[in-house]
């Protein structure tokens, strides 16, 4: 408990150092939106490219492995989305921000440190595969969602598409990629430092917007989206990983030990970006990272 906690201390401070500073009113909403855009449009996409053109992929993509995690990733995510339009009758837009909560996981801050220790070097090589594809796929999965419901023509929806920073910094990094051709010298180290500060400043624009909303969305709307994610998802992982696809049990302990990670702050960017639900994804990061503590010593005791 006490190495979890240690984990995940530095979330907690920076969501607090936003805190602060907002109730203190050094920096106003206007920063908050600032910061937001920028770890929107600037920071994460320069992640996305270092991480797309650094990861060491297998010759043979291990699909097992993909589809254990991705088909719970989807089951939550329906889940989430449906119960927030039927239960607590919100609208299409903000059941994808709810969508998005259940199912994108904190790999970075969370994941990396507790499966390292829960594996070893064992662990590092099916952590970090996922890891390069797992951000993509969940932004592009709530961008397509999001964007392919608002009753625009689908060219303007293919611009918006075209342009949208995260998708972009994804297709470059596979054309690079295709290219073998990795940053090098002054533009890599520009790429690492932007990329560096998506996350520590997303948790600070994440603890300016909780001085702003408060933990304004109920726990009747919170708890379930949390329970999607930190019991709901690693279990279904589990199943398919341990009984259903064949892989490495230390792969299958990987893929079920990131499923139960707590909500990512990406679940925050996206709210953020488009204006809805920033409530419901602020709190679902802060009560999921705070429930984890418990539940993350259940699942390594489960996968081990």
């Amino acid at each position: 408990m006490s190495e979890l906690l240690s984990i995940n201390l530095p979330i907690f401070l920076l969501i607090a150092l936003g805190y602060g500073v907002a109730s203190f009113r050094l920096l106003d909403r206007r920063a908050s939106e600032g910061l937001s855009e920028f770890v929107f449009c600037i920071a994460t996409p320069a992640l996305v490219l270092r991480t797309m053109t650094s990861a060491t992929l297998p010759p043979t993509q291990p699909w097992g492995y993909w589809a254990a995690y991705f088909i719970g990733v989807a089951i939550v995510w329906t889940i989430a989305m449906l119960f927030a339009q039927s239960w607590h009758k919100r609208t299409y837009s903000e059941s994808v921000v709810a969508g998005f909560s259940a199912g994108q996981a904190n790999t970075v801050l969370v994941g990396i440190p507790v499966i390292l220790q829960a594996f070893g070097d064992a662990g590092a090589a099916p952590l970090f595969l996922l890891i390069a594809v797992h951000l993509p796929v969940t932004m592009t999965l709530a961008t397509l969602l999001y964007e392919g419901r608002k009753g625009v023509h689908w060219a303007e929806i293919v611009k918006r598409l075209a342009l949208h920073p995260i998708l972009l910094a994804l297709f470059v990094g596979v054309m690079l990629r295709s290219f073998d051709i990795q940053p090098s010298g002054p533009i890599k180290t520009v790429i690492d430092g932007i990329g560096n500060a998506a996350s520590p400043c997303a948790l600070i624009a994440m603890g300016l917007a909780l001085q702003q909303y408060g933990m304004r969305a109920s726990l009747r709307e919170t708890l379930p989206i949390v329970a999607l994610k930190l019991i709901a998802h690693p279990a279904i992982v589990y199943v398919l990983a341990f009984h259903v696809f064949e892989m490495p049990r230390v792969w299958a302990g990987v893929a079920t030990l990131f499923a139960a990670m707590p909500t990512g702050v990406n679940a925050f960017l996206f709210a953020a970006r488009y204006r809805v639900s920033e409530q419901l994804a602020s709190s679902s990061i802060a009560l999921s990272t705070v429930l984890a503590l418990g539940t993350t010593l259940f699942w390594i005791w489960v996968v081990l």
